[in-house]
């Protein structure tokens, strides 16, 4: 019968792995040593070599010339161990056996010696899965186990491991193995098999796995069924629906020829031929991520390991990453991820595709900051013999001398005077003051200034007037216009009167009536001082109180 590559393959000792020297070197010595655990944890992603080299822990510890990091694998031991079908390794599948009662019934079978073989080896695969209640009843039988038992938890999440359980064991992080690794092993079992496999090909198995060796071989097997003994990078990549590398080139040539209706044809072609607009995202994504790994780590022009390529791959996108700038290949990488996760959920994808290209096409037309700024001064230098323009204002006046702020209360800085413009030169303060409210067409207060009296005093401006002028006097812009004319920060004080508002020596002071404070009221209303403002020549001619 038929056995799988990933199967046939499988290594049977140390010295046949590939990757996890780490893991490899501190399990060998503990066994040289004869420090054996009771309890280990391999985690890791998938195809990495968990189960694998929990299988070499059991042959390693059962082997009839052991404990040793060698086994001699034809014992009947090595050989049980290596069919999975040895009496004291007792393999379980923690996704369908992740109760308490199997870890009840497990925990019943500990205490019972090794029918044979020295140690009886528990492997519980995907470990994570086991429920707490379970891992409670496996707890203290994990952590005071007899002699003969030794524990190896495999797990692809290792952070849902409880740490009671953790605590009590050996962890092992397993890494992805590497490109190189990967590929030299599949190099190896295509001269055993006898097959014909490209350079490219092995490279495209390769990638696809991802670093994991189990994905690689399992591709490969696929790839040996469908293209025979030979195979060849452009079948496996239309095997596995993967995309070559001229066919992503075709977006950077569009890039570097900033081509729109470039970008529109590849996406109406990938609609005709059936890709899968989402996949060819992440192949897109992937291909930015090792432009800009080329353009950073590949200076010098030779091959690096931060990419999973071959040294021909590698080559090509050096030639077309030295096109771009950093900057650029990082923009596009970031916009080809935001494509991509845009696709995962789009009702129409291809309207989607075809502004994410486009957007690729308008994030290669902009500058760095910098650039633009280094332009925009150059253009703003005067011509050689063109007569010099200036643009800038006339100086203001001098300002008089800050008034003396109070120190500041603590955690606060003191409020700086708002600036003053420079007021009109010549005349009374009130000549200034009514040629500026002229300007800016303040009718109201300037009608209010004509009908008021000025007096200045060493605090400021002091308005006498009526009440019937006097909301034209009040109000931020009416003290900014009279801090202006006077050149300085003055406070206004109004001062109202008796009488029709003529101006002329005023009245003594005096207090709003008590039948007058609806109509002061009404008048200090900020919608009947915008009405005013709108209509300067309106009069307010009675205020009735609805309340009385």
């Amino acid at each position: 019968m038929y056995q799988v590559i990933a199967r046939k393959y499988r290594p049977q000792s140390f010295d046949e792995l590939i990757g996890q020297e780490h893991v490899r070197t501190t399990l060998s010595n503990a066994i040289a040593r004869n420090r054996i655990a009771h309890g280990y944890i391999f985690a890791g992603q998938r195809g990495t070599g968990k189960t694998t080299i929990a299988r070499i822990m059991a042959l390693c510890l059962n082997c009839v010339e052991g404990p040793t990091a060698t086994p001699c694998g034809k014992c009947s031991s090595c050989l049980e161990v290596a069919q999975g079908n040895a009496p004291d390794v007792i393999e379980i599948d923690a996704a369908s056996n992740r109760g308490i009662n199997e870890m009840r019934e497990l925990r019943e079978n500990v205490r019972y010696r090794p029918s044979r073989d020295r140690y009886k080896v528990f492997i519980v695969d995907e470990a994570h899965q086991i429920t707490n209640e379970a891992f409670n009843a496996l707890l203290k039988t994990l952590e005071e186990p007899p002699e003969w038992a030794v524990f190896i938890l495999c797990t692809t999440e290792s952070h849902k491991i409880p740490t009671t359980i953790a605590s009590r064991c050996q962890q092992f992080s397993f890494r992805s193995v590497e490109f190189a690794d990967v590929v030299s092993r599949m190099e190896f079992i295509c001269r055993e098999e006898g097959i014909a496999a490209e350079p490219e090909a092995l490279a495209v198995l390769a990638q696809a796995g991802e670093g994991s060796v189990r994905d690689s071989l399992s591709a490969l097997d696929q790839a040996i069924a469908c293209c025979g003994a030979s195979l060849t990078g452009e079948a496996v990549r239309d095997l596995l629906g993967m995309y070559s590398l001229e066919s992503l080139s075709r977006i950077a040539h569009a890039l570097e020829a900033e081509s729109t209706a470039e970008m529109l044809e590849i996406v109406a072609e990938l609609e005709r031929s059936g890709k899968n607009f989402q996949h060819f995202c992440r192949e897109l994504a992937r291909y930015f991520r090792n432009l800009t790994v080329a353009k950073i780590a590949c200076a010098d022009g030779k091959p690096t390991r931060l990419i999973a390529a071959g040294d021909i791959e590698q080559s090509h996108l050096r030639e077309i990453a030295a096109k771009f700038t950093e900057e650029d290949l990082t923009r596009w990488l970031q916009l080809a991820i935001d494509i991509y996760g845009q696709l995962q959920y789009s009702l129409q994808p291809r309207l989607h595709l075809e502004l994410g290209l486009l957007r690729l096409v308008h994030a290669g037309r902009l500058k760095p900051i910098e650039d633009a700024l280094r332009e925009l001064q150059a253009s703003e230098k005067p011509r050689v013999g063109a007569p010099a323009q200036f643009t800038a204002r006339s100086a203001p006046a001098p300002y008089p001398a800050a008034r003396p702020v109070a120190a500041p209360s603590y955690g606060r800085l003191p409020a700086a005077p708002a600036p003053v413009a420079p007021a009109p030169v010549g005349g009374t303060l009130r000549d200034k003051l009514a040629a500026l409210l002229e300007q800016k067409t303040a009718r109201m207060a300037l009608d209010a200034l004509r009908n008021s009296e000025l007096v200045e005093t060493p605090g400021g401006v002091e308005f006498v007037t009526t009440k019937q002028h006097a909301m034209g006097l009040r109000g931020a812009d009416f003290e900014k216009v009279v801090a202006q004319a006077a050149g300085r920060p003055v406070k206004v004080t109004i001062t109202l009167t008796e009488g029709s508002g003529a101006s002329g020596s005023p009245g003594a002071s005096a207090s709003c009536p008590q039948a007058d404070a609806a109509s002061e009221r009404a008048l200090a209303s900020p919608e009947v001082q915008h009405f005013q403002k709108l209509f300067p020549d309106s009069k307010v001619r009675g205020v009735r109180d609805l309340k009385e």
